[in-house]
């Protein structure tokens, strides 16, 4: 009897040996194919130990791009079709060239977008101080620039151009279109004819809604960005002296060097510190 308990206890070893060559290499592909759970650890103890401070340089820029979205929602600019490079742009520039001295203390901002149609109301004077939409109206493009869309631009005389670029409101005057403001244009290439070319901002019969309805478009000027009547004298008695006007469009071969970002966060920095 005790013969055939140690046999039977053989059998059953070598049977469970048997199970489990067949059992462990499943198993193990097991392990090799899902990895093992980390640690769960707190989200203090992660920042603490792990988290790397930013520099000061990626601060600045990531207070910059908030500063800006901020400013962009507060004017609630979106809605009015004012797209948010276009304005990024735009305030890249304003400031830049209120760090080198070139605005005065209205912070008024013009933004003219002629990625838009003539159509639609494309010109906004933006007051950044009082986060608030002063002007939002039609505005015309050159003759030579395009038909409804505005496509071609030139700095050169006669070309009966609009002009892209950054420009620096100067004094009024009284011309042929009665009550003027002249522009200067500061991007070299691009606009600093506008003076020589009397590029102006003016009023226009031709920059209404009754044009549109009879035409389908807004009339065109000869490289102006001439606006409606009923509201050119309050558009000029705002924006002039030395106020930043932007005319945007679609020329992707434009540049400029007021779009430093460095200059423009530099500038913000110094407009907070002002107001400590």
């Amino acid at each position: 009897m005790e013969n055939q308990s140690v046999v039977r206890r053989q059998r059953i070893k070598r049977r469970a040996r048997r199970v489990a060559r067949r059992i462990l290499p499943f198993v193990a592909s097991l392990f090799l194919a899902t990895p093992l759970a980390a640690p769960v650890r707190s989200k203090a103890a992660t920042t603490s130990s792990e988290m790397r401070l930013p520099t000061a340089a990626v601060t600045k820029t990531t207070l910059f791009n908030q500063h800006l979205h901020d400013l962009y929602r507060d004017l609630q600019v979106e809605q009015q079709g004012l797209r948010f490079e276009v304005f990024e742009k735009a305030m890249t520039g304003y400031l830049n060239l209120d760090k080198q001295g070139k605005l005065s203390e209205k912070q008024l901002l013009t933004v003219v977008d002629f990625e838009l149609p003539s159509t639609e109301k494309r010109l906004w004077v933006l007051d950044l101080e009082a986060k608030q939409v002063k002007f939002h109206t039609l505005v015309a493009h050159g003759h030579n620039s395009g038909e409804n869309m505005a496509t071609n631009f030139s700095n050169e005389n006669e070309s009966n151009m609009s002009s892209l670029g950054f420009y620096v409101t100067q004094g009024e005057y009284q011309g042929k279109h009665g009550r003027s403001l002249k522009l200067k244009g500061l991007d070299e290439g691009y606009n600093t004819n506008a003076l020589s070319r009397s590029v102006v901002m003016h009023g226009a019969d031709y920059v209404s809604e009754d044009f549109i309805r009879q035409n389908g478009r807004l009339g065109r000027s000869l490289g102006c960005p001439a606006l409606p009547m009923d509201q050119k004298d309050a558009i000029i008695a705002a924006v002039e002296g030395q106020t930043c006007l932007f005319l945007n469009g679609p020329d992707q071969s434009y540049s400029s060097k007021y779009l430093n970002q460095d200059v423009a966060v530099a500038s913000l920095l110094d407009r907070d510190n002002q107001m400590i």
